[in-house]
Parts: C-alpha cells; structure tokens; sequence
C-alpha cells in the first residue's frame, strides 16, 4: 500500500485518455489498495476541466458526460478527501508567497503537507505527490514531499510507449 496525494491535473488523466493515464489508472485502481487523497477543491477543478474539454470539442460530449459521472462517484465513495479549512488557507498563502505559486496551487500544496504530516505521525509511508503542473512539483520537492509526473510515466505494452 502507497499513499499518493493527486492534485487536479494528475487525477483528471483517470478520466481523460493522455499521456500518463495508463499508468495513473494502474495506482488509482482500488483493487492495488493504495490511499487516495485529493483536496476537495479539485472536484470543482476537475469539473471544470471536462466541462470545458468538452465545450471546445477537445472532449466528445458522451465520453465527457460519463467521465463526469464516474468522477462524483469516484469523489464520493473512493477517494480521501481534505477539507478547505482556514488553517489550511493560511498555510497556503505562506506557501503562494514562498513559491510564488497559483492560488490553487498553492491550496493543493498545503493539503498534500497535511496528509504527509499525518501520514509520518501514523507511522504510514511517505506521501507521494501526483501532479503534472511543473511549479507545484517544484515547490512540493522545495517542502520535501516525493513527486511524480504522470506525463513522465509510460507503462509497458501501451499505446504511451
């Protein structure tokens, strides 16, 4: 069992088909066991990222209303979920202004430090960050967190490789 915490542009590939999505099909699965931890914030930008594939005709209409469905249910009955909290809030504000980081950026940082601070406390493993955004990898790896591109995963006898 692993402990990944997935900021928007990580999860959203488990529902979009591109670049990483194999492989982050692989450790999302429930059947692997891992925990899943996302900011509830990332419902409403996951949301939004399809809806607005799909607005642009990036996204076929069908492939999107389905990718939608299974993300609530997912969001609902798989994944862990950090609330927005003020404490939370102030923490992401020290970390926009450290890292000069996007505002939800800097919010999926600060709960990903949460659930890794809880998760060396418990004696779990350490925290691995999924994210495809470049500045918040490099700030997480700033705070010490483990991260991983999904756009730089290929998983054997796919159409990635």
């Amino acid at each position: 069992m692993a402990v990944y915490f997935f900021d928007s542009s990580g999860i959203v590939k488990r529902y979009v088909e591109e670049k990483g999505t194999s492989w982050v099909l692989d450790i999302s699965d429930p059947i692997v066991g891992n925990h899943i931890y996302l900011a509830r914030i990332a419902g409403v930008e996951v949301i939004s990222a399809l809806t607005r594939q799909k607005a642009s005709g990036n996204l076929p209409e069908p492939t999107a209303t389905t990718a939608i469905v299974q993300f609530r249910h997912d969001l609902t009955h798989q994944y862990r979920l950090i609330e927005i909290t003020a404490i939370l809030v102030e923490r992401a504000m020290t970390l926009a202004e450290a890292h000069s980081l996007r505002g939800y950026d800097a919010v999926q940082l600060a709960a990903a430090l949460e659930v890794h601070r809880c998760c060396l406390a418990l004696g779990m493993p350490a925290l691995t960050l999924i994210s495809a955004d470049t500045a918040l990898n490099t700030a997480a790896l700033a705070e010490g967190l483990l991260v991983e591109d999904p756009n730089d995963k290929v998983v054997a006898g796919t159409e990635e490789e």
